[in-house]
């Protein structure tokens, strides 16, 4: 079950605004790109359920964290339905991320008090699913959605509405700049963020300084 309650969740992405979006189905391989991020800052994660056997990594991933990254809070992306929900909160996701609007999956997370946060293309349907109880909804594909600009036209009639885009988002300081300034509540960094080197494998020390790097533009930027 979950180790951070709602609240914990909620004010640590408001605290720290960047929230790393990643699968692979090499256990060791995610323990480094957590111990990684968390070295470069980070106290927010989303695993995605992309894989089959993901949620026996996952339950790996939150036993490692729970023992060596004792603030990370972890968290699962890619939920389309009630029943993946319930798997992943029984085995310890502190939040669930979707691509979609579920009010099957917002009523799950509702009941066990675990932070739901549904992907959304329009004003009707950020609308609908802070009616169903999201606290932070996600824009996906977030570039192709509008971009920036879709950002700063919801909250013009609506800036009670926390919004976190994903895909499309990079780590370098001028494109954080121009979603923090529109007003992205927090970002979802993908593969921009897990930086290879010239082998083709993970950079783990790169990934730990874009993980700094993207920090400190969240703290100069965020209204």
């Amino acid at each position: 079950m979950a180790r951070f309650s709602k609240l914990q969740v909620l004010n640590t992405i408001n605290e720290n605004g960047i929230v790393p979006v990643f699968y692979h189905e090499d256990v060791n391989m995610c323990k480094e790109i957590l111990k990684a991020v968390y070295d470069g800052g980070v106290r927010i994660f989303e695993f995605t359920n992309r894989g089959d056997g993901a949620h026996k990594v996952f339950e790996e991933l939150v036993a490692f964290a729970k023992e060596t990254l004792p603030e990370l809070i972890l968290g699962i992306g890619s939920v389309i339905d009630a029943g993946t929900a319930s798997l992943y909160i029984q085995s310890g996701a502190n939040f669930i991320v979707a691509p979609i609007v579920n009010s099957e999956v917002a009523t799950t997370c509702n009941r066990r008090k675990i932070p739901w946060m549904p992907g959304c293309g329009s004003l009707t349907e950020i609308n609908f699913a802070e009616s169903l109880g999201a606290d932070i909804v996600k824009i996906f594909p977030a570039q192709q959605v509008g971009g920036p600009e879709f950002i700063k036209a919801v909250k013009g009639p609506c800036p009670w509405s926390n919004i976190m885009p994903t895909g499309g988002v990079q780590p370098e300081d001028g494109n954080l700049k121009e979603w923090f300034s529109a007003g992205a509540h927090c970002v979802g960094l993908g593969s921009q963020l897990f930086v290879k080197n010239q082998e083709g494998n993970f950079d783990y020390e790169a990934i730990k300084n874009a993980t700094k790097g993207a920090v400190e533009s969240f703290t100069k930027y965020k209204k």
